[in-house]
């Protein structure tokens, strides 16, 4: 009998990176003659990423709580002018939503042999439980920092109950360890359409500087651009792909800066017109101020992108080495202006660190992910 496999998120409603690498392990798995199936806490139609048909997919309406129904029009209603207004109705829904799954879980968690939760939050409300708790994963999509009060103080030392700890940098299995022993250290699968790629037409790729990603201030795009303002670009050009709430403020810089005819901003694209992108460009820029991972790095490395990144927590220092790209400490902006002027202008230099870092890629591919998981998996 093949093991029976659980995976637990909110959403594949909409982009998402914790949605799209669960999918991609899940497909595989899949794939691999497990039995797999997906809870998602939100109802809609849940197909934005590709789910293998053999998937079996179940969904909560975690929004359908008498909490949210119920005390958060209250807050609305008699705390419009209290600060903390918004925080509170988080509070409420994270409740609601752990009363929606606990209820769910405690009904049919038999019928899994292993649960893997995919978000901090959903961890800490299963690692109270100690039975659901000693068959689930926690996957750990984000900094290990985040939770606060409730979620990291309070609840996260039940971590001992889980099964045991994925992370997907090493800082985090260093402080997750301290936890619960069994934790481990296994990147994110690229999956498709990026895994694929068996070979590039480097002579075909223009001169495309690219981002692709959200556009929030944790993103800092606005340093990116700050960045190219200050140097030639000759007939290089910056994409900045992806949608968010700093967009306006991005465009608006851009037209300061006076460099409307060297930036393109293209909004949301499908995953499929991204790696187009991707194989197009030749330089992935990124100052992001925190990451768990930075999969979109390993995305562009795969299309055969040099990359220059700052050297943020956590993530970058992971995947960035010699042969792919730079690595640059953190706000020096100076030094990072420096190396892509050098990229710039140094046409054989950029296209061999295109070529090294289309290679390194290869020691990313999904084989060796897998089997990382499938050693934990089996473990009884």
């Amino acid at each position: 009998m093949p093991k029976k496999i659980l995976f637990i998120y909110y959403q594949n409603l909409k982009p998402g990176g914790v949605a799209r690498v669960m999918i991609n392990l899940a497909n595989e798995l899949c794939e691999s003659g497990y039995d797999v199936s997906i809870l998602f806490l939100m109802e809609g139609d849940n197909k934005f990423y590709k789910i293998n048909p053999k998937i079996k997919i179940h969904t909560l309406d975690s929004f359908g709580h008498w909490g949210v129904n119920k005390i958060n029009p209250l807050l609305d209603r008699y705390l419009k002018k209290f600060r903390h207004r918004y925080s509170l109705k988080k509070y409420v829904y994270d409740f609601g939503q752990w009363d929606v799954m606990n209820k769910w879980l405690k009904n049919n968690q038999s019928q899994f042999d292993i649960i893997i939760s995919c978000w901090y939050k959903l961890s800490a409300q299963i690692s109270v439980n100690k039975i659901i708790a000693s068959k689930t994963l926690a996957w750990e999509h984000s900094n290990f920092e985040v939770g606060g009060k409730i979620w990291g103080d309070i609840l996260r030392p039940k971590y001992k109950n889980l099964k045991g700890v994925i992370c997907i940098n090493k800082a985090s299995v260093d402080y997750y360890k301290t936890l619960n022993p069994n934790t481990f250290l296994i990147p994110n699968l690229i999956g498709e359409p990026f895994e694929s790629i068996e070979k590039i037409d480097f002579d075909s790729k223009k001169n495309h500087l690219i981002y692709v990603g959200r556009l929030d201030e944790d993103k800092n795009v606005s340093s990116i651009i700050d960045v190219i303002s200050n140097i030639d670009l000759k007939d290089f050009i910056f994409k900045v792909i992806g949608e968010g709430s700093e967009l306006e403020n991005l465009k608006r810089l851009a037209e300061d800066k006076k460099l409307q005819s060297k930036i393109v901003f293209t909004g949301q694209l499908s995953i499929d017109q991204i790696k187009n992108e991707l194989l197009g460009s030749k330089i992935f820029l990124f100052m992001s101020k925190t990451e768990a991972f930075g999969m979109v790095l390993l995305e562009a490395m795969f299309c055969g992108n040099g990359l220059l990144s700052y050297d943020c927590n956590y993530g970058p220092s992971d995947i960035i080495n010699q042969n792919n790209g730079f690595l640059i400490p953190m706000n020096d902006k100076i030094l990072f202006q420096e190396k892509l002027k050098d990229l710039i202008d140094n046409n054989d230099k950029l296209n061999q660190l295109n070529r090294t870092a289309f290679e390194e890629s290869k020691n990313w591919k999904k084989e060796g992910v897998l089997e990382k998981w499938m050693t934990i998996i089996t473990v009884k």
